[in-house]
């Protein structure tokens, strides 16, 4: 073979490379980005971290149920990577979850909202207590557990509960300037059990 022939062959052979590298280099990213369409699902921890600016907004989550409302399934808690890390979820259009989320993962889609806690809110809360007017939820005027644990409350009576309140309140608007809690949750549009 002569040496014009032989580098002919050795360039065919390198376009061939780099042809079949590059083809394989695209299909790598197609696949790696088709992944990652499919899942789609923000996890609990990075919801929970970026929930102030995610406000208002559909976002779709997966988590594992640790909770469905007893008073008919209209409200399940989804956990991120510990008890902490912990979102309820309202059906609300739905009208209920299907009690067989419990234990399961769950992917829902919905709109992130905020609940404000602040002094008016507390003193409307006070004002139903005094008129023995209040909610009754979970395990009665002591709030529902799970809930309670969602949004780190240790207090188990409702003056309690709002004392603490007032404490964090007071504490957060020294740290940052705002007087008031906010409380993180989602409007179900959709669900699917994994």
């Amino acid at each position: 073979m002569s040496t014009k022939t032989l580098s002919i062959v050795v360039a065919i052979m390198a376009l061939f490379f780099i042809g079949t590298s590059c083809s394989n280099k695209q299909k790598n990213t197609e696949e790696t980005a088709t992944t990652e369409q499919t899942s789609g699902a923000m996890e609990i921890d990075e919801l929970l971290a970026n929930a102030e600016s995610l406000t208002d907004q559909e976002v779709t989550i997966e988590g594992v149920c640790t909770h469905a409302c007893k008073h008919g399934a209209t409200k399940i808690f989804l956990m991120g990577s510990d008890d902490t890390q912990t979102i309820r979820v309202e059906a609300a259009k739905l009208g209920s979850f299907d009690t067989k989320c419990v234990n399961s993962i769950v992917r829902v889609t919905g709109t992130l909202k905020e609940q404000r806690v602040d002094e008016a809110y507390l003193q409307q809360w006070e004002a139903r207590l005094k008129a023995a007017a209040a909610e009754k939820h979970g395990e009665g005027e002591a709030g529902c557990t799970t809930e309670k644990k969602a949004r780190g409350e240790t207090a188990n009576t409702p003056e309690a509960r709002i004392a603490d309140f007032r404490a964090k309140i007071a504490k957060r608007q020294a740290e940052t300037g705002k007087p008031y809690l906010s409380f993180y949750f989602m409007e179900a549009a959709n669900y699917e059990i994994q």
